[in-house]
């Protein structure tokens, strides 16, 4: 490993040649969080209006919905077109989304025209710090206890990218346990509006009744389209800490038992390379499918026929992927561990197949170059999105990445995983006559040192 001037190590993250991504403002030291740290951007307590928590804040009310302008959902994806398509359909014969009334933020169950769920949909502004959180814990939260309000690790507002982004990471590497998400827009009645709004479309629907060839024909009506993360509703599954207990009392087949392993150990994949800080066994899913039944019979060795019974089927799928992608690691009041590590398959070395199959995508720099890019066009898209903010994302992800590339190589268990010091990897920046510029292909790798003031929770 090579190093800088002034004794660092440098780390190589992207083939020479390659386009590096968005350009990097200036960092700040923070010597108290890290030995060599670079912390990026403007100082976080200056953040935009996007960018603080939206609960309780005055805001005018010309400006409710500014950032939520309908602009059409469109994507490559047919399959997906087609199911924001049934849901919009639906919702205009009435059959409205219905709030979850678990979790601390605003989500709906969306339908299609026959009523069966086919995805799940958060709103920006009714997330656990929007404006329009419905949920009143959140509030007594912000009143009571001021000083643990929010997790400083993540940007506040954005945790529908969050969700689309942690799709987008299972996609790129293949996990598929993910149930496919993306940012939309939609409007419904049961969503969670503003009495101005709602006054609002009250007033258009009246114009377009009464003046329906003049004025109506120059007026959308209807409530404002809202801006969030859609995921694809998983039938079947039930919570992880359901299916966990009973595999306690009964044991899987030693078959079935591997591909839950291999499923697990996916899981543990993803969630640490996102940073997700809520990974709790409520919020990750398993379906377990028996089959009782004789399938077929097979002829045994003294010419008998045998049952021939097909093992037990079992899926993992991660969601609720809506606090990850951290701009720094926790290092204030609590760590956000992974739950997973106190199972016993967290203690089972990372499997062969799951060697085979994620290393060679994470150890090649240009896979993990392509991985950041996308996520910025992705992120991007965000009102308050910030370059700075963004850079230090990333800085943790390769970090995370790096660590899990160390433990794949050692065959060390998802238990010693969390256990590896953890790292941030910040893009070396080149100094050209007064100015600081970000066009380089080294990284400099930093450990932290400051531990949260409550390490177990």
């Amino acid at each position: 490993m090579s190093v800088d001037e002034t004794g660092r190590p440098l780390i190589d993250f992207a083939s020479e040649g390659r386009l590096n991504g968005p350009d990097v403002v200036p960092y700040h030291a923070d010597p108290a969080s890290y030995s060599t740290a670079i912390v990026g951007g403007t100082h976080y307590d200056s953040r935009t209006s996007e960018q603080r928590p939206l609960l309780g804040r005055s805001r005018s009310r010309m400006d409710s919905h500014s950032d939520t302008e309908y602009q059409g959902n469109h994507f490559d994806d047919p399959e997906f077109s087609s199911l924001i398509q049934a849901a919009e359909q639906a919702i205009d014969v009435g059959i409205l989304p219905e709030r979850i009334y678990q979790g601390s933020s605003g989500s709906y169950f969306v339908k299609d025209k026959e009523g069966k769920k086919i995805g799940v949909f958060k709103p920006k502004d009714e997330e656990p710090y929007g404006h329009l959180n419905p949920k009143w814990t959140k509030w007594c939260h912000k009143i009571c206890c001021p000083c643990c309000f929010g997790r400083n690790c993540l940007i506040p507002n954005q945790g529908y990218l969050s969700e689309a982004g942690a799709s987008l990471v299972d996609q790129k590497l293949g996990l598929n346990i993910v149930p496919k998400t993306k940012v939309v827009r939609l409007a419904s009645e049961t969503f969670n509006y503003t009495a101005f709004d709602r006054a609002k479309a009250r007033s258009k629907k009246f114009a377009t009744e009464r003046f329906p060839d003049t004025l109506g024909k120059h007026v959308k009506a209807g409530l404002p389209p809202k801006l969030g993360s859609f995921q694809t509703f998983v039938d079947g599954f039930k919570d992880a800490e359901f299916h966990l207990r009973k595999f306690e009392v009964e044991s899987l087949p030693a078959i079935t038992n591997k591909d839950f392993l291999i499923q697990f150990q996916k899981l543990v994949c993803l969630d640490y390379i996102i940073r997700n800080t809520d990974r709790g066994n409520d919020n990750w899913l398993i379906k377990y499918e028996r089959t009782p039944e004789v399938d077929r019979q097979v002829a045994g060795e003294e010419g008998g026929d045998w049952d021939y019974v097909d093992p037990p089927k079992i899926f993992v799928a991660a969601i609720d992927n809506g606090l990850a992608f951290p701009f720094k690691h926790p290092d204030s009041w609590r760590a956000y561990p992974f739950y997973w590590a106190w199972l016993t398959q967290a203690k089972e070395p990372f499997m062969d197949e799951i060697s085979d199959f994620v290393l060679p995508q994470i150890a090649d720099m240009n896979f993990v170059q392509d991985l950041t890019e996308d996520l910025y066009l992705l992120f991007r898209e965000d009102k308050g999105f910030d370059k700075s903010l963004f850079e230090r994302q990333m800085s943790v992800l390769r970090g995370q990445i790096l660590n899990l590339t160390q433990a794949l190589r050692d065959k060390k268990s998802p238990l010693q995983l969390v256990q590896m010091p953890v790292v941030t990897v910040e893009r070396k920046k080149i100094e050209s006559g007064d100015r600081l510029r970000s066009h380089s292909h080294a990284f400099t790798q930093s450990f932290q040192h400051r531990p949260p003031f409550f390490s177990w929770c």
